[in-house]
C-alpha cells in the first residue's frame, strides 16, 4: 500500500478531478498509476515519484535531489522521471494514471492525450508549459504514447505520497535502493452493474486553474 499511511493512489485518483475528461466510475481503473512531485529550494530542490498497481502493490519509489530553476520546471521534471520508471517496469498496453499536485501540468497531460485520438490532432485547450521545461515535456510526451491509456488526475499537495520525496530526498534516499520490480497488477474485479459517465469534474475545487501548485 501507499506509503506513509496514505490512501493508495487508485482511492485518490478515484476522488480527484481529471481535467478535460470525464470520469466515469466504471471505466476509470487503471493498470498502473504514478504519483510525482517536485521541489524547488534555492538551496536544492528534489524529485519524488510512487508507483503502484490499481491493487496497491508498490512498484517503485524514487526520491532524488535536484537543482531546478523554479518549482513549475521541478514539476514537468519529475514528472519525465516518473514515466521513464514506470516505463521501465510496466507493458506498452498498459493503461496509466498519473496523480500530480500541479493544476496545468493535469491539463496539459490531459490536453495532449485528448490531442492524440482527435482528428486534427488539436487539444481541446491551448498546451503552453515553461520554457526552461520544453525537453522535458517533450520527453513527457514520448512516454505518455508508449502506453495504451493514460489520464491524469489533481490532486491536493497534502495527499499527494511523492511530496516528502521531493521535500527531503536526501532522508529518503533509502526508497532508491529497494529492489526492483516488474509487478503486473490483479485482473480487474467483475462488475454487473451499469454506469453512466458523469459531468467532466474539471472544475470540482476551483477548476484547473493557472498552474497551481505547491512545494
Amino acid at each position: 500500500m501507499a506509503a506513509h499511511g496514505r490512501s493508495a493512489l487508485r482511492d485518490l485518483f478515484d476522488e480527484s478531478p481529471t481535467p478535460h475528461i470525464a470520469h466515469p466510475p466504471r471505466t476509470h481503473h487503471r493498470d498502473f498509476y504514478v504519483a510525482t512531485d517536485g521541489s524547488f529550494r534555492e538551496s536544492g530542490g528534489g524529485l519524488g515519484a510512487v508507483i503502484e498497481t490499481r491493487d496497491g502493490t508498490r512498484v517503485a519509489r524514487v526520491a532524488t535531489t535536484d537543482t531546478p530553476p523554479d518549482n513549475n520546471v521541478a514539476e514537468y521534471r519529475a514528472l519525465h522521471l516518473g514515466l521513464d520508471v514506470l516505463a521501465a517496469r510496466a507493458p506498452r498496453d498498459a493503461s496509466v494514471g498519473v496523480l500530480v499536485d500541479h493544476d496545468a501540468l493535469a491539463s496539459n497531460v490531459n490536453n495532449v492525450v485528448l490531442a492524440a485520438s482527435h482528428p486534427d490532432r488539436n487539444p481541446p485547450q491551448r498546451v503552453s508549459v515553461p520554457a526552461a521545461t520544453r525537453n522535458h515535456w517533450r520527453g513527457v510526451q514520448a512516454r505518455l504514447s508508449t502506453f495504451e491509456e493514460v489520464r491524469a488526475a489533481r490532486i491536493d499537495s497534502d495527499q499527494n505520497p511523492a511530496h516528502p520525496l521531493a521535500n527531503a530526498p536526501t532522508q529518503y534516499e533509502h526508497v532508491n535502493r529497494e529492489p526492483d520490480r516488474c509487478v503486473l497488477p490483479e485482473p480487474p474485479e467483475p462488475t454487473g452493474v451499469t454506469e453512466f459517465p458523469p459531468p467532466s469534474r474539471a472544475d470540482r475545487n476551483g477548476g484547473n486553474g493557472g498552474g497551481r501548485a505547491s512545494d
